[in-house]
């Protein structure tokens, strides 16, 4: 069966959320947008380390960078929060099939419970 392009993109979240690493770099960015400079002294790591991190995680669309005037060699990092919104779906598909089975486990052991007493 063929896979849809919303399938490839939760692939590509999944992939890239993978790594340890590129989630601590999603928690530092969600505190606030930050230059390159500030996320490999915040987290320790050379300059090209982080540019394959952020670059997995630009090419997943989670991390979008942006320029400023000022400067056009400064990049800013920041979350793209929308990009999230098909892992947000799938979990919470997840979690809603995960609710009806306890629910159901829930009403046989209690219907068990009723037979026995």
């Amino acid at each position: 069966m063929p896979r849809g392009n919303a399938d490839t993109r939760l692939d590509e979240t999944f992939t890239a959320l993978a790594d340890p690493t590129r989630r601590r770099l999603i928690e530092v960015l969600l505190e606030k947008p930050r230059r390159a400079g500030e996320l490999a002294a915040l987290l320790a790591m050379s300059p090209p380390a982080l540019s394959r991190h952020l670059r997995t995680l630009r090419r997943a669309g989670i991390v979008i960078d942006e320029g400023i005037e000022a400067d056009a060699r400064v990049r800013i990092y920041r979350v793209n929060a929308s990009a999230l919104d098909p892992l947000r779906g799938w979990l919470g598909r997840a979690e809603s099939m995960w609710a009806d089975q306890l629910r159901s486990l829930a009403a046989h052991v209690e219907r068990r419970r009723r037979r026995t007493s």
